[in-house]
Order: structure tokens, then C-alpha cells, then sequence
């Protein structure tokens, strides 16, 4: 009897065992699969922009508490590798990053402990570029349709230069051989070109883009009409899949792209109508669609008219600092572009790709003098065709450089002054002129 009860006991101590293996078999088989290895935030002045770097397409549910404010994500299936203390250091919507208990041993509970109670926008993104699978998350001041950042001090009769500095944040834009990221060069010359506009007495800067986040494309526009924007400067630096391309080249909105935002704007007029400039609101009133329609082409054709006109300036400025890719105006469909009420170029400083433009780019000196034509094409245009009401347009002259074919009397009539007049302004003793001589144009003339 003795011997079969310990037959007994070790049988049922083996199985005891056995059990036991298989489930601590079955708990390591349920271990994470995917991971979380990299959180990065980007505190922007409406709003923060939070993402998370994973090793595969995010399974993740998300939800919002109350008293007090935060923000909870569970990720299935998922680790976290990330150090979580310091994230929130530098920004003034998230207190602390922290876990909690999450359902399953194999996922991750994160929780974002806010300030207040925000409007949340949250996304995957497939992997691009050299960012592999992750999810967004942006944080929305509830207050940003009425907020204008980096609003200037704006004097009566001063033009209002929007200066938007391509890419930022998480989107690096083009990337150099040696690493030199797009955005960081961007934001640099768009300062310097804005210290340069608000030192021009009758001009004044505005950034879009005043440090390192991102702005949605649609967005970028809508902040350039509050902040009251005459014109739209957008800078950014080329690149290709090899380093051979080099070059300058300033791009404006197709036909059929600012023709098709019209159409769109057209048939919502009751609310786009203050898109459309100063016949807005004849366009929002009347019953007359051809009357609409004929006001909205106008501002339309204004707002091209002016875009190639500052172009053409902009390219003959840079001509002379760098090389150029093209030498005319390009047509492109870019959407920092697309507004027909708003004037605007996109400047491309030079190929990032390209190992010495990449090196050029990078060099203080090369920037100030990119940011310097940029600001002298853009004054030029607006000495010669000023907006009216402003200082520009009050100022006692403007600058003519003569070009062949050109003389006395035919300036004189081009601008409807008499030749005495001329004659007398610019101190000539006769009614010969030479090629590339500067005169003086009366503008009470």
C-alpha cells in the first residue's frame, strides 16, 4: 500500500508539472510582438503634435477622461521601449507621459495627462520615406480659428509678406548626402528674409512657420488670410534621385489648379465668399451667378498677374548670387499655392541633393544672400506696381532701368509724364539714354 501511494504521489507531482510547462508555455507564447521605439513631440503655437515610431502597423484603441484631462491609448500586442519621463518637458499641453494598467500582459497602456481638454485628431501612417510605421497624434487648441501667431505691429500702408518656411516637425522634407534636413534650412533663410522685410519701411513679415513643426499644407494657407497676408513667399530646397541637378527656380500655381480651387470656392460662396477678396461680399450677396462668377475670375487673374510678376523679380535677383535651374517661372500644382485670392510664389533655393548646393545651403552666408534676392524681388515688384493705400504707392518715385529699344519720349508717354519732367528729375542735359541706365519715375506723374 505504502508503495502504490507513492506511485501516486510522484504520478500526481509529474502532472502537477506537466500543467505547470504548459502554462507557462501558453504566457511566453503570448508575448508583444510589435513595439514602441520612439516617441517624438512637437509643440507648435496651435497646437502639439505627437508620434510614436513602431516596429509594425499600430492595433491600438484610444479614449478621453475628464477631472482631470487625459489622453489614453492602448496599444495591443505591443511593448513599450521608450522612456516616457522627460517627454513632456518642453510642452505646454501635455504635463506627463506615464503607463497604467494595461487588459493583457502583452499590451501597453499609455496615458497623457493634459492641461485641458483639447480637439484630438489621431492616425496611422504606412511607412515613407526613412519613418517606418507609426501613429499621429495632434493635440488642437480649441480656441485656433481665432489665434494669429507672430502677428507684426503693422503700420497704415505697410504690405504684409507671408513667409512660409517649407516642411518641419516630423517632416523633415528632403534629406542631404550628409544629413541636412530640408526644414532646418528652409526655417533659417525664411528668418533671415524676415528681418530683412521688417527692416523695409512700408513692409512687414509674418511666418507661418516660426519654429520646428509641422502645418498642414490647407492650414498654411488659412493662417497667410487671417494674419491679412497681400502676398505669400513659400520656400523650400529641390532634390532628385541623383546629385547631378543643381539650381535656383521660383514656381507659381498652374491655370487649371487655381481655376479648380475657384470652381469649389464658387459653390460654397455663402461661406467662401471672404476668400475672394474685396468682391466678397457681392460674391456671397447676389443672385446673379454670372456677376459672381465674373468678380472671382478678376481676383483670380490679379492674384496670377501679381505671382508672376514677383517671379520674374525674384528670379532676376537670384541670378545673380546663384545658379539657376530654370531661368523662367515654373508652373506647379502645389498646395501651399492653390489660393486665387492670395499672390503667392514658392521658391526653390537650390538641390539639397546636390553634394555643393547641399554644402551652400547649410552656410550662413549662402542663406543671407538667398533671403537678400528674395527680399529685393519681391520690394522691386511692389516699388513699381505698389497696392494702393499703401506706402509704397505714396513714396515720391519709382525706378526704371532703361533697356534697348527704349527712349526718353517713350518712357514718357509709358508713364504719362511729360519729358521735361523726366529730364528735370534725373538731372539729364539732353534726351539721350544708355542701356541699363536707373531712372526716377515721378509716381504723381
Amino acid at each position: 500500500m505504502r508503495l502504490l501511494s507513492l506511485l501516486f504521489t510522484g504520478m500526481l507531482w509529474l502532472t502537477m508539472v506537466v500543467a505547470s510547462l504548459t502554462v507557462n508555455s501558453v504566457v511566453a507564447g503570448n508575448t508583444a510582438t510589435n513595439s514602441i521605439d520612439g516617441i517624438r513631440v512637437w509643440p507648435a503655437p496651435e497646437n502639439t503634435r505627437i508620434v510614436f515610431d513602431l516596429k509594425h502597423k499600430p492595433d491600438y484603441k484610444y479614449f478621453s477622461l475628464r477631472k482631470p484631462n487625459r489622453l489614453v491609448i492602448d496599444f495591443r500586442n505591443t511593448r513599450n521601449n521608450v522612456a516616457l519621463k522627460n517627454l513632456a518637458r518642453h510642452d505646454p499641453r501635455i504635463k506627463l507621459f506615464r503607463t497604467s494598467n494595461a487588459k493583457s500582459n502583452s499590451s501597453t497602456r499609455l496615458v497623457l495627462e493634459l492641461t485641458k481638454s483639447y480637439q484630438l485628431s489621431v492616425f496611422p501612417l504606412a511607412p515613407a520615406g526613412q519613418y517606418g510605421n507609426r501613429l499621429v497624434i495632434d493635440l488642437y487648441d480649441k480656441n485656433r480659428a481665432t489665434k494669429v501667431a507672430s502677428k507684426p505691429k503693422v503700420s497704415l500702408g505697410d504690405i504684409i509678406i507671408g513667409i512660409d518656411a517649407g516642411h518641419g516637425g516630423e517632416d523633415p522634407g528632403s534629406i542631404g548626402a550628409k544629413g541636412t534636413y530640408e526644414k532646418r534650412v528652409t526655417l533659417a533663410i525664411a528668418k533671415k528674409l524676415q528681418t530683412l522685410i521688417n527692416k523695409e519701411k512700408g513692409m512687414k513679415a509674418v511666418m507661418i512657420r516660426s519654429g520646428d513643426y509641422y502645418v498642414d499644407l490647407n492650414r498654411r494657407t488659412s493662417l497667410a488670410r487671417q494674419k491679412h497676408v497681400d502676398f505669400l513667399v513659400s520656400i523650400h530646397a529641390d532634390a532628385f534621385r541623383t546629385s547631378g541637378p543643381s539650381g535656383a527656380s521660383v514656381w507659381v500655381v498652374t491655370q487649371k489648379r487655381a481655376e479648380s480651387e475657384l470652381a469649389r470656392w464658387l459653390l460654397k460662396r455663402e461661406k467662401k465668399s471672404e476668400l475672394l477678396g474685396g468682391g466678397g461680399g457681392v460674391i456671397k450677396n447676389t443672385s446673379d451667378s454670372h456677376l459672381a462668377l465674373a468678380l472671382a475670375d478678376m481676383s483670380k487673374e490679379h492674384s496670377l498677374g501679381v505671382s508672376f510678376g514677383v517671379a520674374n523679380k525674384v528670379i532676376s535677383q537670384l541670378r545673380k548670387v546663384t545658379k539657376l535651374h530654370k531661368k523662367t517661372p515654373q508652373n506647379g500644382n502645389f498646395a501651399v499655392l492653390k489660393s486665387s485670392d492670395i499672390p503667392s510664389i514658392l521658391v526653390e533655393t537650390g538641390f539639397i541633393s546636390n553634394h555643393r548646393e547641399e554644402k551652400n545651403l547649410t552656410w550662413s552666408k549662402h542663406q543671407q544672400l538667398l533671403a537678400s534676392a528674395i527680399h529685393r524681388g519681391i520690394r522691386n515688384h511692389f516699388m513699381e506696381h505698389p497696392l494702393t493705400g499703401s506706402y509704397f504707392a505714396a513714396i515720391g518715385y519709382k525706378s526704371h532701368k532703361v533697356r534697348s529699344g527704349e527712349s526718353l519720349s517713350v518712357l514718357a508717354q509709358r508713364y504719362n509724364i511729360s519729358m521735361a519732367t523726366l529730364k528735370s528729375v534725373n538731372n539729364l542735359k539732353s534726351n539721350a539714354l544708355r542701356i541699363g541706365q536707373t531712372l526716377k519715375i515721378p509716381r504723381a506723374g
